[in-house]
């Protein structure tokens, strides 16, 4: 699938619905996907390496899927979490309506989905949790992870899965490179060729 296909503010194949069960928050549910979004037929290898390989967002605050596609990580953070606040943010307009009405399937009241512009650049995060769009290219996912990442709350962390023929050890570095000096970026795992990421902001002194 091309960038354009799912990283675009309203894709170019028309909007045709359907169902697909999947397995989150250790049950399995009846969604809603569709074409011209990411991964719409199954949760994609790299999240469900996310899923099952991070322990549990912070419990209360505000929360972020940075790239929410039709919902699978907001969703099992939200469930998680249900006193926190979880933000799914995409440019995708459809994704966005997705994940609102699968939240809304699932009975989750405590998930906003939101263009990332429309989202108060003041507002913190206690934790994010993101399988970023690499293949939009370097550039524009740098740009997109220094707009995001320092918006991490003092005590918060990152967790992003990246594969690693895309490029997952040059990102960390990079991030290690662009980040605060105080800030800790390293790999905590590795598998099936994906690489979990963790980016932590230290607690205010």
């Amino acid at each position: 699938m091309s960038p354009e296909h799912y990283f675009s503010p309203q894709p170019s194949t028309p909007e045709k619905r359907r169902q697909i069960s999947v397995p989150l928050g250790g049950t399995v549910h009846r969604l809603e996907t569709s074409g011209g979004i990411f991964s719409p037929d199954r949760i994609d290898k790299g999240t469900a390496i996310l899923l099952g390989g991070v322990p549990d967002p912070a419990s209360s605050g505000n929360l972020l899927d940075l790239g929410c596609g039709w919902g699978p990580i907001a969703l099992s953070m939200a469930m998680a979490s249900p006193e926190a606040t979880v933000y799914g943010v995409d440019v995708n307009e459809r994704s966005l309506a997705l994940t609102r009405d699968n939240a809304a399937t699932i009975g989750l009241k405590n998930v906003v989905v939101a263009l990332p512009e429309s989202i108060d650049p003041a507002m913190t995060y206690n934790t994010i949790w993101s399988n970023p769009p690499i293949r939009i290219g370097k550039e524009a996912l740098h740009e997109l992870l220094l707009l995001w990442l320092p918006r991490l709350a003092p005590g918060g962390i990152a967790w992003l899965v990246v594969q690693k023929n895309l490029g997952a050890d040059s990102l960390q570095k990079w991030m290690i490179g662009v980040l605060p000096e105080d800030w800790t970026v390293e790999r905590v795992s590795t598998d099936n060729a994906f690489r979990i990421l963790r980016v932590a902001r230290p607690e205010a002194s």
